[in-house]
């Protein structure tokens, strides 16, 4: 733990009272610039939770890919104009540990798992196999259970997966592939994929589930969470957890350690999503990340698992090649 840091924090932490004092005798308080990488409901339950706690108009939050996000953390480090941070964790890791950049945080999360002092999560997300049902019938198509039925030519032209080089919700699919088959084996079905994938390689994670609503395909990879809302809606959406496990990813929250120029308040902020916006979060993001918390059994996966190497950016563009030498192999 960065002793220097943590005290800091907490005196940042303390100071919010005077700062906010000196607003009520007319001192203007700087607005709180907040990068995420959240999608519409993470970003919209964040908004809520900071307006209704007394918030609105003091912040200003601006929407990034992961991939984009992330080489501006990487490149930046403390430079980067954003106060306060949502990302990927693994992003976040790797900008501290090349940038020392993070200050620790200076209110106890109670996380389940054990984080670093710097970062805790906002939301944990699964991927699994998303299906149009009526597509599905309609096109007497067999019904997957893994990805790597995915590599099927029966599929050819009814499938959406994301590019990995500018999502991480692709990530999930190529941890899955890899750890299930070996990297050589791997890069071979993700060539089948892609192949039958052909112009349904999307560039954001949210569009394969997109393609299916619409009924442009009948089969995507995404997350898991928001096809199970959909499904719940009545919509004639499915979803299937693949064997080869439903891989994970959390995304977390972050002050940017500026130094007598940091902003007080975005510790302050940062709390507040984490300990009145959680609730608003379950709703949409059902997997437990607290004490206070428990998981919906009807929307546990089936195959929770973790990828038996640490996540990083550098492992991330490790992965990035695979796919790359995938679609090297399509013809």
């Amino acid at each position: 733990m960065k002793h220097g840091k943590k005290a800091l924090a907490f005196t940042l932490a303390a100071g919010v009272t005077a700062v906010s004092l000196l607003a009520g005798c007319g001192a203007k308080e700087s607005e709180v610039v907040i990068y995420t990488n959240a999608d519409d409901e993470a970003i919209e339950a964040m908004k809520e939770t900071l307006d209704e706690n007394g918030y609105e108009g003091k912040y200003l939050m601006q929407s990034f890919g992961t991939s984009e996000l992330g080489g501006k953390l990487l490149a930046e480090g403390a430079d980067i104009e954003a106060d306060m941070v949502t990302m990927s964790s693994f992003y976040l890791e790797s900008a501290e540990e090349n940038n020392d950049m993070f200050l620790d945080l200076a209110f106890e999360a109670n996380a389940l798992e054990e984080y670093p002092a710097y970062y805790t999560p906002i939301t944990a997300q699964e991927g699994a196999i998303i299906v149009n049902t009526e597509m599905m019938e309609q096109n007497n198509l067999p019904m997957p259970t893994c990805i790597r039925d995915l590599a099927n030519p029966v599929y050819e032209g009814f499938i959406s997966v994301t590019d990995i080089q500018s999502s991480s919700t692709a990530w999930l699919l190529v941890q899955a592939l890899i750890s299930e088959y070996g990297e050589e084996e791997a890069t071979n079905i993700l060539a089948d994929i892609y192949k039958n994938a052909g112009p349904h390689i999307e560039s954001s994670g949210s569009a394969p589930l997109k393609k299916v609503r619409a009924g442009e395909v009948a089969i995507g990879f995404g997350l898991r969470h928001q096809a199970v809302a959909d499904k719940e809606d009545g919509l004639p959406i499915d979803y299937v957890d693949p064997t080869e496990g439903n891989f994970s990813l959390t995304e977390s929250v972050a002050v940017i350690d500026k130094g007598e120029k940091t902003n007080a308040l975005a510790m302050e902020m940062a709390e507040c999503i984490i300990t009145k916006g959680r609730a608003k979060l379950l709703e949409t993001y059902p997997l437990a990340v607290y004490e206070r918390e428990t998981s919906d059994s009807e929307h546990m996966s089936a195959y929770p698992k973790v990828f038996e190497e640490k996540l990083t950016a550098e492992l991330l563009e490790k992965h990035q090649q695979i796919s790359e030498n995938a679609k090297a192999l399509v013809k």
